[in-house]
């Protein structure tokens, strides 16, 4: 396992929580959208202090290139987000995990229309395990419940996700390191969060006990500056396909989460779509030299 196949892997591990400090924050009344602007809020002011201290000139962006940017914030990650907090608040961890990740798909067919990526059966076969294992992990179509309205978040947090990847490749192509991108993808999304809903009494529910201010330092730094920044790291060396593929591995924790943490059901089924995710997995490494198709820096 090389570098970015172990960064894209912590990533999608430490994605595995949102949910989980979702729900935490929820107990000290701040509800989906106001977490979309903690969660992002605090990772931009990580994001902007680690670029202080390792190169102010990171901060630079040129006027033309401010769509990428744009995309991964506003159309990427903001919408992203907004969706699936959504879809959480109305439905399992482990089923809004799985309509997020039919994301890998929605990559995998956009970056070979667009970076002219080659459809391997390596790829489809590992998309097709993935997806299946997390269909049986969700346990979707034994009984679970699922509403139109949560279906289209779900849906929609998967084709946001997707497009983080896609405006992160345009952006890296045109030499922006991944701490530039992250910072503006989060700041954008912060303030875009904050227009959106425009939520009152936010700095108070966030400062009013010590357990209220650490969870939601937890939320930024912990499911979005650490993942963010390994995610959009393991691009400079992955195919966008791989390596949205193995961040996979975020519902099987979400899952193990929801099982372990809220005594939500495990079955054999979901047992077996572990299995199937981990096999998609390493199904990816088993050949070495997995940055084939890494960009340029």
């Amino acid at each position: 396992m090389n570098k970015y196949t172990a960064a894209v892997l912590g990533g999608g591990f430490c994605w595995g929580f949102m949910g989980f400090f979702t729900r935490h924050l929820a107990e000290y009344g701040i509800d989906s959208d106001g977490a979309v602007i903690v969660r992002c809020g605090i990772a931009a002011v990580c994001f902007g202090i680690l670029i202080l201290l390792t190169d102010p000139g990171q901060f630079r962006v040129r006027a033309k290139d401010l769509w990428c940017f744009i995309g991964t914030g506003l159309f990427s990650l903001l919408f992203f987000t907004v969706c699936y907090f959504r879809a959480i608040s109305m439905m399992s961890l482990s089923t809004a995990a799985i309509l997020l990740y039919t994301a890998p798909t929605f990559v995998m067919i956009l970056s070979a229309i667009l970076f002219h990526e080659k459809i391997t059966w390596v790829k489809m076969a590992a998309v097709a395990l993935a997806f299946a294992g997390c269909c049986l992990v969700s346990g979707i179509g034994t009984g679970t419940s699922l509403t139109a309205i949560g279906l289209l978040y779900g849906l929609g947090a998967g084709i946001g996700y997707a497009l983080y990847t896609i405006f992160s490749r345009f952006a890296l192509q045109r030499g922006y390191s991944s701490s530039t991108i992250n910072f503006y993808s989060c700041l954008l999304a912060a303030v875009g969060a904050f227009f959106l809903k425009r939520p009152q009494g936010l700095p108070g529910l966030m400062t009013a006990s010590l357990p209220a201010f650490l969870w939601c330092l937890g939320t930024g730094v912990l499911s979005c500056f650490v993942p963010y920044m390994l995610y959009t790291y393991s691009l400079t060396g992955l195919e966008n396909g791989r390596a949205s593929i193995l961040a996979s591995v975020e519902p099987v924790v979400a899952s193990l989460l929801g099982v372990f943490v809220y005594h939500e059901k495990m079955t054999l089924a979901s047992a077996a779509g572990v299995l199937l995710v981990l096999s998609a997995i390493l199904l990816l490494n088993l050949k070495p030299g997995a940055a084939e198709g890494a960009p340029a820096r």
